[in-house]
């Protein structure tokens, strides 16, 4: 985590390199810097594999950070049908429309005690009618293979959809140019620091080398604050 102003390095948190630990160490720098030096970022800028859903949805409902990253999206088709994104969403009615205007709702399951229509994976799988489907002039383009089209939509969208509107803004952009800056210092780590491998084992060691790193790198960049005597 880095400083804006300055480009001051004020946490370091070794992980392992694995989406889930990265995330994790995102999380736990943000709340130790919080409560360490009392600072509250308004954005966060990361690559994709910071945009999961579950993750998405700490940052915007739970610390109230804008997360300036993109979804990390698995709805892509390579068969030619319709999108996702075809599908817009309908609040009001809790349906997604198909692209000639048919409903597609969340699925009904006939069960003796009622069930949430939540599955295990934090999905809720809309369908349409089959009978609306069996006679469209679209189901070659959305649905071939199966009697009726399917759309999944996770409970965290709301902050994915958040995520999608801010990619759209100049803020978002910049946000993204900034974020090459700090990737900058790890190019740095290996070629000026020559911090290519790790010397030390085991996590405690991981966490020691890096600590020194960000320290030198720190007094390097304070050392350019300095004014030169005249």
């Amino acid at each position: 985590m880095r400083n804006e102003c300055r480009a001051i390095i004020v946490d370091v948190e070794a992980s392992r390199a694995i989406r889930q630990a990265e995330v994790g160490a995102t999380r736990t720098m943000i709340r130790r810097t919080r409560d360490k030096f009392g600072l509250y970022p308004e954005v966060l800028a990361a690559d994709k594999a910071y945009g999961a859903a579950e993750n998405l949805n700490w940052l915007v409902e739970e610390e109230g950070i804008l997360p300036h990253i993109p979804v990390l999206e698995k709805s892509k088709r390579r068969d030619g049908c319709f999108e996702k994104t075809d599908f817009v969403y309908n609040h009001e009615k809790d349906v997604y429309p198909c692209p000639i205007g048919l409903p597609l709702r969340p699925a009904q399951r006939v069960y003796r005690n009622r069930k949430s229509a939540v599955d295990a994976d934090n999905m809720i799988r809309y369908r349409a009618s089959k009978f609306d489907c069996y006679d469209c002039i679209l189901k070659k383009h959305c649905c071939p293979k199966e009697p009726a089209r399917k759309v999944l939509r996770s409970i965290y969208e709301g902050a994915r959809d958040l995520a999608r509107e801010l990619s759209l803004t100049d803020a978002y952009v910049e946000s993204q140019k900034r974020r090459k800056k700090v990737e900058m210092l790890f190019a740095h780590l290996k070629r000026i620091m020559k911090l290519d491998r790790l010397r030390l084992r085991g996590p405690n060691g991981a966490k020691d080398e890096f600590h020194l790193a960000a320290t030198a790198q720190n007094l390097r960049k304070l050392a350019k604050l300095i004014p030169m005597p005249v």
